[in-house]
């Protein structure tokens, strides 16, 4: 069976429910709250190619806050939400704001416009500068959901998180493939990087053991659908 197949019978509806929560697992790495109309996307790390830059004079190609809004952008156009939650890391460090060109701090202008903005505290961003709008908040409770940028590890039912950039691999013959994707036990989730240079963490490195004793289902964005993947069936690096 070729590895295409294989992926092809896993698969199963980008949505589920969560702490009686109806979500929906969007292609592009968000998350869609049509009972709330909330857009919760995670890991920004906007400006993290200047901040490479600045700290160490290594070059990035300074296109990733650029690309990342383009893609939040097309997002917003889709759902039209009355809220866009930013789950913690929105900016790589917390003088990303200063650096920014005013071309994407428009577009982050324009993006809040008419609409509630919330940006979640992260461990990258915990204190990022004024002047980018929309309010900040360490959590947010929403409906049976509590949202926040870092998985803690005695969380109620309904956590939904970031931070740990998680990515499945399935490997079958030879070949493999390496997505970002969500992760869940029907308990919590935690979400994939948004950030076109925010990177991935394997779903199967021990970090993830004390989030999901039990077992997880990964549900991974592939080429025009999102793949719910078990455990067992996803390779380590």
């Amino acid at each position: 069976m070729a590895l295409g197949q294989k992926l092809e019978r896993t698969i199963k509806t980008p949505g589920l429910t969560l702490a009686g929560e109806a979500l929906t697992l969007d292609l592009c790495g968000g998350l869609w709250l049509a009972a709330h109309r909330t857009l919760i996307v995670s890991d920004l790390h906007l400006e993290k190619g200047s901040a490479f830059a600045a700290r160490s004079g290594q070059f990035l190609p300074p296109y990733d806050t650029r690309e990342t809004l383009a893609c939040l952008h097309e997002a917003v156009a889709r759902f039209d939400p009355a809220c866009v939650v930013a789950l913690g890391d929105s900016f790589h460090d917390a003088r990303g704001p200063e650096r920014m060109e005013p071309g994407d701090r428009a577009m982050i202008a324009a993006l809040q416009e008419g609409r509630d903005w919330v940006w979640i505290a992260g461990n990258h961003d915990h204190a990022v500068s004024e002047g980018v709008g929309g309010r900040y908040a360490e959590t947010l409770t929403l409906g049976g959901l509590t949202l926040r940028h870092e998985p803690s590890l005695d969380a109620p039912e309904g956590e939904v998180a970031g931070h740990l950039h998680p990515c499945g691999k399935v490997a079958m013959r030879g070949r493999a493939v390496r997505r970002r994707c969500f992760v869940t036990d029907g308990t919590r989730l935690v979400m994939p990087a948004f950030g076109a240079y925010a990177g991935g963490l394997n779903v199967r490195n021990p970090a993830f053991d004390p989030l999901f004793p039990a077992g997880f289902t990964a549900h991974l964005l592939g080429d025009g659908r999102v793949f719910a993947i078990g455990k067992a069936m996803l390779a380590r690096d």
